[in-house]
């Protein structure tokens, strides 16, 4: 069992930018695809981004591409989500998720097994 622990969110201006990490205890992070999610109040779950770590395949939602960049470090059993040019849109609690092979559409949350409890990113304008 995997334990998955987020961290870096906080308050940002619009076009910002800030770093969220979520780090993997209990097991080896690459045994994982990793998946961020993000839910604002009144407002379902949806998906950022997604990292299939051993095959180095990377999937992002249409409102992240060109900003939100994903990735992973082995060493630090740590995947990231790098997010410039914050709009205040994007102001959600953010979650990561570890699953253990993604199905068909990585933004869905039951393909997902494990998950953090979520920081909170504020975008003001």
């Amino acid at each position: 069992e995997v334990h998955l622990m987020e961290s870096g969110g906080g308050l940002v201006q619009v076009g910002g930018s800030l770093r969220l990490s979520c780090a993997a205890s209990g097991s080896a992070i690459d045994d994982y695809d990793i998946g961020w999610f993000r839910q604002a109040p009144g407002k379902e779950r949806e998906g950022v981004s997604a990292i299939e770590i051993k095959e180095g395949q990377t999937y992002y939602a249409d409102s992240a591409k060109g900003r939100f960049t994903i990735s992973s470090d082995s060493a630090e059993n740590t995947v990231f989500l790098q997010m410039n040019n914050l709009k205040p849109e994007d102001s959600a609690v953010y979650y990561c998720a570890a699953s253990f092979d993604l199905g068909a559409g990585w933004y869905r949350t039951i393909w997902y097994d494990y998950w953090g409890q979520g920081p909170q990113v504020t975008v003001s304008s």
